[in-house]
């Protein structure tokens, strides 16, 4: 099967890359010890900041590795190789967010129990719910990061698209204000961006023992989001730079 195979390749070049590893797996980790050391005398902050971070860190860092992954193999010429095989467009990028999937299922799970077992992080809801919204979160990032690389040219390029669509999302998303609190326009602004439903779907894990109806809302609406990033990315995805 051509999806499989694309999938196989991915998560190929990913063992064989020990930086874009460390990147994944002991970065995350790595921030989640510092906020502990930041707020800790203050437990029940770490608790709810740790909590979004396990959400946020995936997106950020899987969106950073995947526009410049996508924008590498279109710049070295290996999409048009592809495109001369039976692989289509949404076999490639589906292929690439199963694949980063798998990868952010290991990253969140490594983070999470680490803040969960190592630095006692506490939730009224299950740790397996918290590794779910923050999968999804990831594989929004690797079709954001995805459906970015196509407009840039260079890796530089890329990497100058975090500020215009990681940043808006990390400030809106009710880390630093809460959503209810912001201005009408910052909150209707607020309510389009994918990563406010993430974290209000782990702050619903932190605040009820069992699985809310707006925690299961919310995970679809990214759910969703990954899906219209996707098609959009393969409508616009390019087998070189020019």
């Amino acid at each position: 099967m051509i999806l499989l195979s694309t999938i196989k390749r991915i998560l190929t070049q990913l063992r064989h890359d020990p930086r874009t590893i460390a990147l994944i797996i002991v970065v995350p980790t790595l921030l989640i010890t510092l906020i502990y050391f930041m707020y800790d005398d203050q437990p029940r902050v770490f608790d709810r900041i740790a909590l979004t971070m396990l959400g946020v860190f995936p997106f950020i860092v899987m969106f950073l590795i995947t526009s410049i992954a996508m924008l590498r193999e279109r710049t070295t010429g290996t999409l048009e190789r592809l495109f001369t095989t039976p692989v289509g467009k949404l076999d490639l990028l589906f292929g690439y967010g199963i694949a980063f999937g798998v990868a952010a299922a290991v990253q969140a799970t490594v983070a999470a129990g680490f803040a969960y077992w190592v630095l006692d992080m506490r939730t009224a809801g299950a740790v397996g719910l918290v590794i779910l919204i923050a999968v999804a979160n990831a594989v929004l990032g690797v079709a954001l990061g995805l459906l970015c690389s196509a407009f840039a040219r260079t890796e530089f390029q890329a990497v100058q698209f975090m500020p215009l669509v990681v940043a808006p999302q990390l400030f809106l998303c009710g880390l630093f204000v809460p959503r209810e609190a912001m201005v009408g326009w910052l909150q209707a602004v607020s309510n389009v961006l994918p990563m406010s439903y993430s974290v209000e779907a782990l702050n619903e894990v932190g605040a009820h023992a069992t699985p809310t109806g707006t925690m299961w809302r919310d995970l679809l609406i990214v759910v969703g989001a990954v899906i219209v990033a996707l098609a959009v990315g393969a409508a616009t995805l390019r087998r070189r730079t020019a």
